[in-house]
């Protein structure tokens, strides 16, 4: 790319990140209620996404061959662990990716 396009490039970066950041606060100010659809999008999108996730992530595991999805099992029951534990979403995550890589490097 050229010194132009890179600049072009982070500009619209940019402006894209910026219009996302306020764009809702520009729609659902606080002098109107939020509509209904958008609550439940809220309370819906973040489970919907965390499946996903599982889902994305568990594709690739074999059940007959290597580890069997064992690193993959106790990775998962420890990032659940810790989210019944601590309800804290980042410790959570942070705790079954660390357990996971471990278990990969120096285990399994």
């Amino acid at each position: 790319m050229t010194i132009p396009q890179q600049i072009a490039t982070v500009a619209l970066c940019a402006l894209a990140t910026m219009l996302t950041r306020f764009l809702p606060f520009l729609l659902f100010s606080g002098k109107r209620p939020t509509p209904k659809y958008i609550t439940y999008l809220g309370d819906a999108l973040p489970a919907a996404i965390f499946a996903m996730l599982v889902v994305y992530c568990l594709r690739n595991v074999s059940l007959f061959t290597g580890a069997h999805g064992l690193p993959e099992a106790i990775a998962i029951t420890v990032t659940v662990g810790l989210h019944l534990w601590k309800r804290q979403m980042l410790l959570s995550i942070a705790g079954g990716t660390v357990c996971y890589m471990l278990l990969i490097q120096l285990i399994f």
